[in-house]
């Protein structure tokens, strides 16, 4: 079986892994996730709220 460690020991894996370098904060991945989920929140509102409607 492989040595995983020799792997994820290497620089460029934790780069790749790394979500802010220095003081920079969490940045593009929180706000994708933020932007995901405020987007889906509203997706779910108006998949569920349009049953509610009048049918004619």
């Amino acid at each position: 079986m492989p040595d995983i460690n020799a792997f994820t020991a290497h620089p460029a894996f934790t780069d790749i892994l790394a979500v802010s370098k220095g003081d920079q904060g969490p940045g593009a991945v929180l706000r994708t996730v933020l932007v995901v989920g405020v987007v889906g929140v509203a997706f779910l509102a108006w998949f569920l709220l349009r049953g509610y409607g009048k049918k004619d």
